[in-house]
Parts: structure tokens; sequence; C-alpha cells
């Protein structure tokens, strides 16, 4: 007797159920966020997607001109959409928002998507968070960080993070004509 009120307790304090009314707010396989490109020339950004990350058209709508208005690609287990720059939106020649890839085999995809056209920004290499990591930009301007995790002893993780600091303390301050440090924009 106390397991079937326990059972009905369990069953009325859970949440209803979502009745479907009407189409899910997020499309299957996509999550919260997906990244979502402008670039000119969208079929040739697919086309290096496809070579450079081993990315998988799922999707692509076009103009009666032939111009992508939307595209759906497939990298991993994770979704990235694209279209042609339409509506005249900048382009990034230099983008502040990095796209990061985790890969098992991070030094193949680096070496595909370098040997596809990307350059290199930071080389890949074992840093002292515990990551293979690098850094790439792709022919349209969007940058990319690859990697994967990787063991470390501790005098590695070390040896790197004091290597890191010096570099980060030696590199120079934005300087504004007057010789004075940068102020942050706010």
């Amino acid at each position: 007797m106390a397991r079937k009120r326990a059972r009905k307790v369990r069953k009325a304090s859970r949440p209803a159920r979502r009745r479907a009314s009407g189409p899910k707010p997020i499309p299957t396989g996509f999550r919260t966020i997906t990244p979502y490109l402008s670039v000119i020339g969208a079929s040739s950004a697919i086309d290096f997607y496809e070579k450079a990350f081993g990315a998988k058209e799922l999707r692509r709508d076009t103009t009666p001109e032939g111009k992508i208005m939307n595209a759906t690609l497939r990298i991993g287990d994770s979704l990235i959409m694209l279209s042609d720059n339409l509506m005249g939106t900048p382009m990034p020649q230099e983008s502040s928002v990095t796209i990061h890839l985790y890969s098992r085999n991070v030094d193949k995809l680096w070496n595909q998507a370098v040997t596809a056209g990307a350059k290199v920004t930071m080389p890949l290499d074992n840093q002292f968070w515990g990551e293979r990591y690098g850094q790439l930009v792709d022919p349209f301007g969007h940058k990319w960080s690859l990697s994967t995790q990787v063991k470390m002893s501790a005098v590695e993780r070390n040896a790197k993070m004091e290597a890191a600091m010096k570099a980060f303390s030696q590199a120079e301050q934005p300087q504004q004509q007057s010789g004075q440090p940068a102020q942050p924009q706010v």
C-alpha cells in the first residue's frame, strides 16, 4: 500500500509532459546554440569544411540565382549553419569569434584543415591546461580552434604553464598615439 502511494506521489510531482500541439521549439539534432556563419562563397565554404573538417552537408536552400540562403552541416556530432552574405553583413577580416572543435584525432584533423587551406595562427601543441590545442583561420575569415584532451605529467604541465605565463607577461600592450596603454572600450 505504501509503495502504491509513493508511486502516485512521484508521478504527481513530475512535471507534466508537453503535449504535441505544434512544432518542437528546437529541431531534432540541434542544440540550444548553433554557430551560423555568413560567408562570401558559401558553396566554396561548404567544400572547404568537408575537406578540412569532414563536414557532411545535411541541407541546402538556394535562391533562384544559386546563392545559398541556408545550409546545415554536421561536423562530428554537432551542427553548423551558413549562408552566402545576402544581406551585406560586414564580413570578418579577423573574426572575434572562435569555433572550437574537439576531435579524437586532432593531429589528423589539423593536417587535413591545413592541407585544405586553413592558415595556422597558433601551432598545434600540448597546452598547460591538458589539451593538445591550436588555432586556424579558414579561407573565409572565421577562426577555429582544434583540440583533444591529453595525458600530461605534472612536470610537463608546469613547464608549459611557466612558458605561457612568461609569454603573456612579455606581450606588448596596445598603445594609443600618446604612447599610453589603450583603455578598454565600454
